[in-house]
């Protein structure tokens, strides 16, 4: 039976929590609790094993897996919120040539989840709100504006074109968004074509984190998951739904 390796971080008094999954590439879990999260955890990896089946991966999402508890941070500014200062040990391991590919191939599908999400939402839907949450079109620009961030800060490089096709997204009209967002994706898609092996084993101090290209890419496929579930969701979200 499989066994996942969870890496928790928790906020104070064990409130806000995300958890990762590294053996799901991608995969986070998060909650107002610690134990909320750890609760949320299971439902959690069996949408993402969905998600990659859906895309060809050779996964059983209702076969039975238990999990353990690997690490649990609770120290450093900004805990619970997807990336402690401290990190994770495996954040510091070097990239090799497949799991660059097996980064890009998941950035690739989240992308194509979150544009044919856009593309199904009611004309006017994208910037209505719903309670305290987000509008639609809000949490995409989040998520837009946080990829190139993680590609930079960790060394992977932020691409050229990045500002205009930001700016494109600002911008776009309801039915215009999806495209800007595949133009976006496009360019951090050629980026990691231009990673070194300098960069693959490279370790960047910036402030309190010490960035690798491992932890660059680990957030920048958490991110838009994360994102990508709060969206699925919304009360209203029966249009982000698969």
């Amino acid at each position: 039976m499989t066994e996942y390796a969870l890496h928790v971080e928790s906020g104070p008094k064990m409130k806000t929590t995300m958890v990762h999954v590294f053996d799901l590439l991608g995969c986070i879990a998060n909650g107002a609790t610690t134990e909320a999260a750890l609760e949320a955890t299971p439902g959690e990896i069996r949408e993402f094993l969905r998600f990659l089946k859906r895309h060809g991966e050779k996964v059983n999402p209702d076969g039975p897996f238990t999990t353990k508890i690997a690490a649990h941070v609770t120290e450093g500014s900004w805990i619970g919120q997807g990336d402690p200062a401290p990190g994770f040990a495996p954040d510091f391991e070097p990239v090799t040539k497949k799991d660059e590919s097996a980064y890009r191939c998941r950035l690739q599908w989240l992308g194509e989840e979150l544009e044919d999400l856009i593309g199904r939402v009611p004309k006017g839907e994208l910037s209505a709100k719903t309670g305290k949450g987000r509008a639609l079109r809000d949490i995409i620009g989040h998520v837009a504006t946080s990829e190139p961030e993680y590609f930079r800060a960790s060394g992977i490089g932020k691409p050229e074109g990045v500002k205009e096709a930001l700016q494109a997204i600002e911008s776009a009209e309801a039915g215009e968004l999806a495209p800007r967002l595949t133009d976006l994706w496009q360019l951090l898609d050629a980026q990691i074509e231009r990673v070194t092996p300098e960069v693959r084993t490279a370790q960047i101090q910036r402030g309190e984190k010490r960035w690798t290209a491992r932890r660059g890419f680990r957030r920048a496929l958490e991110h838009p998951w994360e994102h990508l579930r709060e969206m699925q969701r919304r009360p209203d979200g029966e249009h982000a739904r698969r």
